[in-house]
């Protein structure tokens, strides 16, 4: 991408008001996700029959007029749909150029077994090669999700130490991370746990060098305004909010009570959305989600 294009889309996530527009389900999620929008797994036989059923769904939102770069700023795809066309072009270089909307990647490849009460990412093992995808098609950034399960210290401290060394690569590369180390909205001690999160991504942010910056994809935490350290730290561009299974509105109210983290929902952004709907039906419930996430968003 050229260097005014990123100057661009990193300018509009820094300075402009919005939400990052989660469209990346993938692998095992995607059955259940195209349940909720009302697609049953008897209409599709097979994992390319499944995606592209997805990749309609995710094309009809993204087409929608409602759908913009006024109040959204970016949107989360995975390789599946960086791969497919929107109205005969990539989708990544649509959402820039006829929606004006920063397109990231996910480039996480699932997670590992539970240990020490975290989800590690499993190895990526082709990396170098999605993120030369990404840099050809105008991606801005990256975004990568491990779990949190319980309050244990040198299991967050695992995670956040690979979040940064994968982050770092993905630096290396000239794209933004996204790093996501989610804490799962039933850990049974959750405030403590986040206590603990909030502690080593501090750490670790010292160790990025001075021009560096990360992004941070974060659950919503317990005590408002929790994570005010990472909002205002210099080497963090900004700290995005995942619904975690909260509902919209839950998802919402936590969200404005948390100064300067704006949302980056997934099933909360789709939320009541159905294959079923009329365009009419569907961009009425869509443009009310996104106007009540982009207020959210705003405090």
């Amino acid at each position: 991408m050229s260097s005014k294009t990123q100057l661009d889309m990193h300018k509009k996530i820094s300075q402009k008001n919005g939400f990052i527009a989660a469209l990346d389900q993938s692998g095992g999620s995607t059955p259940k996700a195209l349940a909720v929008y009302g697609i049953s797994e008897s209409e599709y036989q097979n994992d390319e029959e499944m995606f592209t059923k997805v990749h309609e769904m995710r094309t009809r939102i993204i087409t929608s007029d409602v759908f913009d770069g006024e109040r959204t700023l970016g949107a989360i795809l995975f390789e599946n749909t960086l791969d497919r066309d929107i109205a005969g072009q990539p989708t990544a270089k649509y959402l820039w150029q006829v929606k004006n909307i920063v397109p990231f990647l996910k480039v996480d490849k699932g997670l590992e077994a539970e240990d020490n009460g975290v989800q590690l990412l499993k190895p990526i093992v082709n990396l170098d090669e999605l993120l030369a995808k990404a840099n050809a098609q105008d991606v801005f950034g990256t975004k990568m999700r491990s779990l949190i399960k319980q309050a244990n210290a040198f299991g967050i401290e695992s995670i956040v130490a690979q979040q940064f060394k994968v982050g770092k690569q993905i630096l290396a590369a000239g794209l933004m991370p996204i790093l996501e180390p989610e804490l799962d909205i039933h850990c049974p001690e959750k405030a403590k746990a986040e206590v603990m999160l909030k502690a080593s991504i501090l750490q670790h942010l010292d160790d990025l060098d001075a021009d560096q910056q990360v992004m941070l994809k974060l659950t919503l935490p317990e005590e408002a305004n929790f994570y005010q350290e990472l909002v205002k730290h210099p080497k963090v561009l900004k700290v995005v909010s995942l619904s975690g299974g909260y509902s919209q509105a839950e998802a919402n109210a936590r969200l404005i009570k948390n100064n300067g983290v704006i949302a980056s929902f997934s099933r909360a952004l789709s939320e009541g959305l159905s294959a079923k709907q009329t365009d009419a039906e569907f961009n009425k419930i869509m443009d009310t989600s996104i106007q009540n996430i982009y207020l959210a968003s705003q405090s």
